[in-house]
C-alpha cells in the first residue's frame, strides 16, 4: 500500500475512533461516580440500583480504554507510515498483505505472527 492509501485510510479511522471517544466521554461524564450515579440521594437508592449503575459505568470506562488504546496503535501506524516501516510485519520483516491492512489498519503483524487476542 501505498504512503497516500495508507495515511487516508489511518486518518479517517483516527477521525472514526476519535470521535466515538468523544461520545463514549460525553456519556461517562466527567464527573465522579457517585455524581453519574447520583440523581437521587445514595441513601434513598436501592444497593442493587446502584451496582447496576456501578457495573453500567465500568463498562462504559472498559470501552473507552480500549477505544483509546485503538487510537494509539492508529497513531503509531502513522509514524511507521512516516518512518517507511508501514505494511512491514515486525516479527517477520516480511510485507503485511494490504487486504490485511484495508481490514486492520493498525496492524504490526502479518497474520501468521499475529498476537491471538
Amino acid at each position: 500500500m501505498d504512503a497516500t492509501r495508507a495515511r487516508d485510510l489511518l486518518g479517517k479511522e483516527v477521525e472514526r475512533i476519535s470521535n466515538v471517544i468523544d461520545d463514549v466521554k460525553v456519556e461517562v461524564g466527567e464527573g465522579s461516580e457517585s455524581e453519574s450515579i447520583g440523581e437521587l440521594s445514595d441513601n434513598d437508592q436501592h444497593p442493587a440500583d446502584i451496582a447496576s449503575e456501578t457495573f453500567e459505568r465500568e463498562k462504559d470506562l472498559s470501552i473507552l480504554e480500549s477505544l483509546e488504546y485503538e487510537l494509539r496503535e492508529l497513531e503509531a501506524a502513522v509514524r511507521r507510515v512516516d518512518d517507511g516501516a508501514y505494511g512491514t510485519c515486525e516479527a517477520c520483516g516480511g510485507p503485511i498483505p494490504e487486504e490485511r491492512l484495508e481490514v486492520q489498519p493498525a496492524a504490526r503483524f502479518c497474520a501468521e505472527h499475529a498476537p491471538h487476542r
